[in-house]
């Protein structure tokens, strides 16, 4: 079984803090698969997810994303590797307002060095794909957040990455658009793309993972794995 994420004996601890925000953990995550995080408020969720996106150094252990250790690159390395390999999408979008849609989408390819020409392709593929080529040329302070949702989630496949990693991605919607972006993460998992979600919503998990761990203080204090509802 080929793993995209690899993480052994991983812990992070903040300033002068006993006990670690996170860990030590180890956790394997597979090719294809879609892995949901859940678990309270403090419990490491987001550390988790920073660590495996290389936004964070872990204190010990180590961390190996699409069979690269990242825990051990310099700043400039692993921010390439990020762009390259890694897609994140965020709960409040992060787009800029200042772009377009589709100068959003290409951002990302564009800073990587592929030509202009490619970029515009790869993003008027996904704005197909995903419904909102009509809105190429718009702004996004002008679309729905369902909409700024999918916008952001074509802007972390535009390098085709080897992990799409999702923090909260609808914890700014409304149920609705919630509702869509969840369908187009069970779609993105069947076409077999490797996912990693950071969620409150035990929904969410359920709909659209084939795994769930439930961090508690730090820990994994449970790890169920489940065919996710299609």
């Amino acid at each position: 079984m080929t793993h995209v994420i690899e993480l052994e004996g991983v812990a992070k601890r903040y300033g002068g803090a006993d006990a670690p925000a996170l860990g030590p953990v180890d956790l394997g995550v597979a090719q294809g698969e879609a892995l949901a995080v859940t678990g309270p408020s403090g419990s490491g969720k987001s550390t988790l997810l920073n660590l495996i996106a290389g936004l964070d150094r872990p204190s010990e252990g180590s961390v190996t994303v699409a069979g690269q250790r990242i825990d051990r690159m310099g700043e400039h390395a692993l921010a390439r590797f990020r762009r390259e390999r890694i897609g994140m999408v965020f709960q409040f979008f992060n787009l800029l307002d200042d772009l377009t849609v589709a100068d959003n989408i290409q951002l990302p390819a564009q800073l990587t060095g592929t030509a202009r020409r490619a970029a515009a392709s790869r993003a008027g593929e996904l704005m197909e794909v995903l419904g909102i080529q009509k809105h190429a040329r718009a702004y996004p302070g002008r679309l729905s957040g369902g909409e700024r949702q999918r916008v952001a989630v074509a802007r972390a496949l535009v390098n085709k990455p080897a992990l799409l990693l999702a923090d909260e991605p609808t914890g700014a919607l409304d149920t609705a658009s919630g509702q869509d972006v969840r369908e187009l993460l069970v779609d993105l998992h069947r076409g077999g793309q490797t996912v990693v979600l950071v969620t409150h919503d035990l929904e969410l998990a359920r709909a659209c993972a084939t795994r769930t761990i439930h961090l508690v203080d730090g820990h994994v204090a449970v790890d169920t794995h489940a065919e996710a509802v299609r």
